[in-house]
């Protein structure tokens, strides 16, 4: 279910003779202001912002009119990122302006919308050379209330599939390592070679001295390839980067398909997309977050964690963990219960999270996810009967058991696990078991 979320620009976002003039709205004030300063790749930043609006307007799966979203944007020190999802669901976008990118001063932090409009597509497709490019990032000392007939406004389905993105797209890439870097001449020559967009089989790239090999089928240290054609909005971006970073989880021979980053550095900033792992997959529903958003005894953690947040570029979990004396586990799990609202997100550059404020109703990704809501039902209805670590689920029709591997990994005799066999989060009956079961080791 979507809802509608209601954008209010001061005037439409536009590349004027003095500089790109990005309008913002919402976050901590309304309208807020990021940053006004000088990018110092401007060619690059324009090719990078132009492909996170790309896929924000594509729609890989079933292919329909664009989406024309609003790309989200999060100011914090010394880091601008623009973030996206394609109207399916299944790309995640991200441009990271780097402390290199920026000339100026970041005067404000948050997270809002910026509207990148099609006449300002049209600009920032006509930008190039050396010139640094000056940026301001929302209005300047103006608010909402202040408007009388300049309010751009508009109303956009968007916020409930983005705000499930988000929240899964941070516990799936938090277990993501580096699996290759290649040079930018092998990173062209490689995504020429990639099939065409229509073409929805899932590869696999193996490492190959200075350039990647696509094969058909898992092998250890491979990343996987789901709808190669979805990689096309990084073709903008390639003549300005140096490499190509690919990161994924470890597999081995006859892993399932997984999801991937594929991510351009040019120095001055980052350009990354992450792929579902098929390409009718969308992120909202991969079901990586139900574990946090089930686990009511983090939730006060959560709460303690996220007033510590101070918008670094990168959260620093141990120096968290002395703040708020608590283990770096507990910590970790709080962390992953924040993303769950959109309050923090994970680069697998740095290997850490980062902090944001998604200017959306917290709740809703918990609210909007139909097995955590039956899984509830069944617990408040005692529908859970635990036997030492297997247990049974009685619902209104049928029996299920559950058992509990030593892993700590579930299985169901349900059709949803018979299907997906964890592949997609757990089921309603073992997310209903894992709530009533012992205090997991990392809250100990």
């Amino acid at each position: 279910m979507n809802a509608v979320q209601t954008y209010r620009y001061l005037q439409p976002s536009a590349l004027r003779a003095a500089g790109l003039d990005l309008q913002t709205c919402g976050g901590p004030a309304a309208n807020p202001r990021f940053f006004a300063g000088f990018l110092t790749a401007p060619a690059a930043a324009a090719a990078g912002l132009l492909a996170v609006a790309e896929v924000a307007r594509t729609r890989y799966h079933q292919p329909r009119n664009p989406a024309s979203l609003d790309p989200v944007v999060t100011g914090s020190r010394g880091r601008l990122r623009f973030e996206s999802f394609s109207g399916c669901c299944g790309v995640y976008a991200r441009m990271d302006v780097l402390p290199a990118g920026l000339d100026g001063e970041i005067s404000g932090h948050g997270t809002t919308n910026v509207d990148v409009n099609p006449p300002l597509r049209e600009a920032l497709a006509r930008v190039g050379g050396i010139e640094p490019l000056h940026v301001a990032v929302g209005p300047d000392d103006l608010t909402v209330s202040t408007m009388d007939g300049s309010v751009v406004e508009r109303k956009v389905p968007l916020p409930g599939r983005w705000l499930r993105g988000f929240a899964e797209v941070h516990v799936l890439t938090a277990g993501f390592e580096p699996r290759a870097e290649i040079p930018a001449a092998e990173a062209a020559a490689f995504l020429r070679r990639l099939p065409a967009a229509t073409d929805r089989s899932v590869l696999w790239a193996v490492p190959a001295g200075r350039t990647l090999r696509l094969t058909s089928r898992p092998a250890p240290g491979a990343v996987c390839l789901a709808g190669a054609g979805r990689l096309a909005a990084l073709r903008g971006v390639l003549r300005h980067a140096r490499t190509l970073r690919v990161y994924g989880p470890a597999v081995r021979a006859g892993s399932p398909a997984v999801p991937s980053t594929w991510e351009l550095d040019t120095g001055a900033l980052r350009v990354s997309l992450t792929l579902s792992p098929e390409p009718y997959r969308g992120f909202s529903g991969e079901g990586a977050a139900l574990a946090a958003l089930a686990l009511d005894d983090v939730v006060d953690d959560a709460e303690l964690v996220g007033a510590l947040l101070n918008w670094d570029p990168m959260i620093d979990v141990a120096a968290l963990a002395d703040a708020a004396a608590l283990p770096d586990g507990r910590v970790r799990a709080a962390l992953a219960q924040l993303g769950t609202a959109g309050r923090v997100g994970y680069d697998v550059a740095d290997g850490a999270y980062f902090h944001r404020v998604m200017p959306y109703d917290a709740g809703r990704a918990e609210r909007d996810n139909p097995r955590l809501l039956g899984a509830r039902a069944l617990v408040e209805r005692g529908a859970v009967e635990r036997d030492g670590e297997d247990a049974t689920v009685r619902t209104d029709a049928e029996v299920y058991r559950v058992r509990r591997h030593p892993d700590g990994a579930y299985s169901c005799t349900c059709r949803w696990w018979a299907r997906h066999r964890g592949q997609r989060g757990p089921c309603r009956h073992a997310l209903a078991v894992s709530m009533v079961a012992a205090p997991v080791e990392v809250l100990s």
